[in-house]
């Protein structure tokens, strides 16, 4: 079992593959591409070595080495990803730049590649991921573009699930150098956390423990500002229990919490949650139909075992007191009833306060 989980998540989950409702949305959408590298092509390194952070620290993950004869394809059809991914495919874009680093996590659910693109004119620097196709994760990427504050940039190319990197500092390395001091710095953040939460909640995203969000800093005029990211959506609606999707369970976020409930009271964690369901409500509505297609989809696609699907569920209308999850067949039929709660209900209660510990 992972310790690092907080000993919610057991085991990995299996790969789902893309249906042909989801195949159509992703078309429709944009997020089908016939070019750059595929998953196949990175899996021929013949030789890796273990990648350490400045401090000396095992990152989990492996710079990998390929043959000379292969590197020069790989490198080629990675700046082509690149390419696509950020300028509509436009190679005039990635003329200055070059392959610097392609690592491998061999702790990821997937063994997930990451590439470091750097240009040559400034040594600037960024990542982007390739991936194996998951249905859960590819809903996860396309609820997180339609619901939170951030927008998402990804693309499917064949079996290959190509994502942007998300800037942020990792939540367990902010827990250690980054936490700040001041009592109105520690309120934003609080905020930003409660708010996490209820998106996480609501959405159904799982696994959100310190390992799998990142903390991106801003300056504002006067002071620091805040936002959550999460950068892991394989748990998009996959287990059965409820407290998967509440990132305030999680052990290792227990100091995220600690900081909530010192500088927050109920009032103002009740506020928080009744402004992201607004938020989340207000979303749906601007998304002009596509989160409605999206759910459309995710209700008829079969992401997890029917059991999950059962005492998930039942646990959502105990919550909710909604009889109405009961009579829902899939992951994103929940999925679908619990947003849509949020505008049905948007200025209720939100129901018992899940910004902290059990109250």
């Amino acid at each position: 079992m992972n310790e690092d989980r907080g000993n919610l998540i057991s085991r990995k989950k299996p790969l789902y593959p893309i249906t042909n409702g989801l195949n159509t949305y992703l078309e429709r959408y944009r997020r089908i591409r016939t070019r750059g590298v595929k998953y196949a092509d990175l899996t021929r390194y013949d030789n890796s070595i273990t990648l350490f952070d400045e401090q000396g620290r095992d990152t989990l993950w492996s710079t990998v080495f390929f043959p000379d004869l292969e590197q020069t394809e790989v490198h080629r059809a990675l700046l082509e990803t690149y390419a696509v991914l950020k300028s509509y495919g436009d190679m005039s874009a990635v003329e200055d730049l070059y392959v610097d680093r392609i690592d491998l996590c061999l702790y990821g659910n997937t063994l997930p590649y990451r590439a470091r693109i750097v240009n040559k004119i400034n040594e600037n620097f960024d990542y982007f991921y390739i991936k194996q196709v998951d249905a859960n994760r590819i809903y996860g990427l396309e609820l997180e573009h339609i619901l939170s504050p951030s927008r998402i940039q990804y693309f499917v190319n064949d079996r290959t699930l190509i994502e942007e990197h998300i800037i942020g500092i990792p939540a367990r390395d902010f827990l250690r150098n980054d936490v700040p001091e001041k009592t109105f710095d520690q309120v934003r953040l609080a905020k930003v956390f409660v708010k996490f939460n209820e998106r996480c909640f609501v959405r159904l995203l799982g696994d959100m423990h310190a390992g799998n969000f990142v903390i991106d800093v801003r300056r504002d005029f006067e002071k620091s500002h805040y936002m959550v990211r999460p950068i892991d959506f394989d748990q998009q609606s996959h287990h059965w229990r409820r407290d998967v999707y509440e990132p305030n369970k999680y052990p290792n976020n227990r100091e995220f919490v600690d900081l909530t409930m010192h500088v927050l009271n109920e009032d103002n964690r009740n506020q928080y949650r009744l402004e992201e369901r607004a938020q989340i409500a207000n979303r749906i509505l601007v998304s002009h139909g596509r989160f409605n297609a999206l759910i459309s989809v995710m209700e008829k696609d079969c992401i997890t075992e029917p059991t999950n699907v059962e005492r998930l569920a039942e646990q959502l209308a105990e919550h909710y007191e909604a009889d109405a999850f009961l009579r829902c067949a899939s992951m994103g039929a929940l999925v679908g009833k619990s947003t849509r709660m949020v505008l049905e209900h948007g200025a209720d209660e939100p129901g018992p306060d899940r910004s902290g510990h059990d109250t």
